[in-house]
C-alpha cells in the first residue's frame, strides 16, 4: 500500500480509524498534540501509577484497552505525539509543529478527528483562579493526577456533572453540591430514548446512587449566578433557574468553595476542517461542523471527518464513526473486500442510529437556554484575549452590528491567539438573541491555528 494516510487526532475516533485500517494491513500516520494516545477520555495519566482509585472500574478498563490497542497495532501506526497541525500548506499537505520545529506532512487521504472543546459561559467572577471547565477538571484528575481543590461546586447541565462530582469525591474533594440547569422533569421525558442504551443508563443511575449515598446534594433547575474571591475563588452564588434559564436572584445561595466546575455543553473543534475549505454547516448542538455523508466522507473526496469534531456525541459514537470512515476507505482501496465491508457498514450504521437516539435525549433535555446570556454584567470580560467587556458588545449591537465580521471589527472579539474558542459562542448566541440568525455568519478561522514562535523560524531562513 503506497498511499500516505494521515489521521489528525489520537482520541477515540482517531485511534478507531487507525486500528481499523491496521486490521486490514493499511499503515497510517497519527498526529496528536498530547504525549499519549487516547484523547482526554482514555489516555490516562502522564506518569506511571499503580492505582487510580478516583476513577471507576469501567473507565480504568477502557483506558487499559486503549493503551493495549496502541501497542498491538504499533507496526502499522506511526504515532507522532506532541505535534500540532498548524494548517494546510497546499491541497494535500499539512504544516506541523513539534517542539517548536516546523515540518510538512503530505497525504493522499486525510482523516480529521480533532475532537471538541467546551463552551465557555461568562458570568461575574468566571476568570478567578479556581473556576474551571469540567473538562479541565477531568484533565487534572485523570492525566495530571492532581486534586484541583478541596471544596467543590459543580454547575452546568448534562451527565458529565454527575460523573465529575463522583470522581472529585473519590479523589478526596468535598463536593458541596451539583446544580444542573435542566429540570429533572425534562430528563424524565426522555426515558424511551435512554432505553436505547440500557447499560449506559444503569451506569448513570449508579453514579447518582453514589452521590446520594455520600449525601452530596444534587439540585435540578438550578445554576451559576456569580463567583467571588480575592486572589482565588472563595465562594459561589447559585440560584433556581426558570424555564428560560434566567436566575431568580431573590433566592441566591452562597456556598464556600475553592473549586467551581462549569459545564454548559461542548462545541465541535472544526477549525482545521474550515481551513481545509471543507463545506460546513451550523448544527444546533455542536456549532459549526463539516458536512459529511453516511460514510463520513467530507466535501473533498480524500478527506473524512469523524468523532466529536464532525458532530459532538461522545466517545462511543466517535469510535463507531471512526470504524465507518476507515472501512469506507478500505472498500475503496481494496475493492475485492467491498461486499464484506458493505455488510459491516450496514451493521455499524444501524448501531450509530441507535446511539444517536440515545444521545438525542441529552441534547433535547440539556439544550442551552437564552437566560445564560443575562449572567455577565456590563464590566464582565467576554473575550479574554482582547479584554472585551459585555458593555462593548452591547454598544456595538446597539450601533448596528448585525454580523460577526462587523462585531469583530468594532470590538476586537475573537482577534486574539485563541481565535474565538472562548468568546465566539457567546457572540453567536448574542447575535441570535437579537434576531440576526440569518445575517450573523461565522468567524473565519485564521492560518496558523496556533502561534508560531520566532525560534521555529530560525531553521527556515
Amino acid at each position: 500500500m503506497s498511499e500516505s494516510i494521515v489521521v489528525v487526532g489520537a482520541g477515540p475516533a482517531g485511534m478507531s480509524i487507525a486500528t481499523t485500517l491496521s486490521e486490514h494491513g493499511i499503515r497510517t500516520t497519527v498526529v496528536d498534540e498530547s504525549p499519549k494516545a487516547g484523547g482526554v477520555i482514555y489516555r490516562g495519566p502522564w506518569r506511571t501509577t499503580q492505582t487510580m482509585p478516583h476513577l471507576d472500574e469501567n473507565l480504568q478498563k477502557k483506558i487499559r484497552l486503549q493503551q493495549e490497542l496502541v501497542v498491538k497495532h504499533q507496526a502499522n501506526i506511526q504515532l507522532q505525539t506532541e505535534t500540532r497541525v498548524l494548517g494546510p500548506l497546499a491541497n494535500n499537505q499539512l504544516l506541523l509543529s513539534h517542539h517548536d520545529k516546523l515540518s510538512q506532512l503530505d497525504f493522499d487521504y486525510l482523516f480529521l478527528a480533532t475532537g471538541c472543546q467546551e463552551r465557555s459561559i461568562p458570568f461575574p467572577g468566571w476568570q478567578l483562579p479556581g473556576v474551571m471547565l469540567t473538562g479541565g477538571i477531568q484533565l487534572q484528575l485523570k492525566s495530571g493526577l492532581v486534586r484541583p481543590g478541596h471544596q467543590a461546586v459543580l454547575t452546568g447541565t448534562g451527565p458529565l456533572l454527575i460523573l465529575v462530582a463522583c470522581q472529585l469525591h473519590r479523589a478526596g474533594v468535598a463536593v458541596q453540591g451539583v446544580f444542573d440547569a435542566t429540570p429533572f422533569m425534562e430528563i424524565s421525558k426522555e426515558v424511551l430514548a435512554l432505553l436505547n442504551r440500557p447499560q449506559v443508563t444503569l451506569e448513570g443511575m449508579s453514579l447518582m446512587a453514589y452521590l446520594k449515598r455520600h449525601r452530596i446534594p444534587v439540585k435540578y433547575g438550578w445554576g451559576i449566578v456569580k463567583a467571588e474571591g480575592g486572589d482565588t475563588l472563595e465562594r459561589v452564588a447559585v440560584a433556581p433557574y426558570n424555564r428560560n434559564w434566567e436566575a431568580d436572584k431573590q433566592h441566591l445561595e452562597w456556598i464556600d468553595a475553592d473549586l467551581l466546575g462549569v459545564g454548559y455543553g461542548f462545541a465541535s473543534r472544526s477549525q482545521l476542517a474550515q481551513l481545509m475549505d471543507l463545506n460546513v454547516r451550523v448544527d444546533e448542538f455542536s456549532g459549526l461542523i463539516p458536512v459529511t455523508d453516511a460514510q463520513q466522507r467530507s466535501s473533498r473526496e480524500n478527506i473524512f471527518c469523524a468523532g466529536d469534531s464532525a458532530r459532538f456525541a461522545g466517545a462511543d459514537v466517535a469510535i463507531v464513526e471512526g470504524q465507518i470512515a476507515a472501512l469506507s476507505l478500505v472498500a475503496e482501496l481494496k475493492p475485492e473486500k467491498a461486499t464484506d465491508i458493505q455488510a459491516q457498514l450496514t451493521e455499524l450504521q444501524k448501531t450509530l442510529r441507535r446511539y444517536y437516539r440515545f444521545r438525542g435525549a441529552f441534547d433535547r433535555a440539556n439544550q442551552r437556554k437564552k437566560g445564560l446570556l443575562q449572567l455577565p454584567e456590563p464590566d464582565t470580560v467576554i473575550c479574554r484575549c482582547e479584554q472585551v467587556k459585555r458593555s462593548a458588545i452591547d454598544q456595538a449591537i446597539h450601533e448596528g452590528c448585525r454580523d460577526t465580521v462587523s462585531l469583530k471589527m468594532r470590538t476586537r472579539v475573537t482577534m486574539g491567539d485563541c481565535q474565538g474558542k472562548t468568546c465566539g459562542h457567546y457572540c453567536y448566541d448574542r447575535l441570535a438573541q437579537e434576531g440576526f440568525h440569518n445575517e450573523q455568519g461565522h468567524f473565519r478561522t485564521r492560518f496558523p491555528l496556533d502561534p508560531i514562535p520566532f525560534s521555529a523560524m530560525e531553521d527556515e531562513a
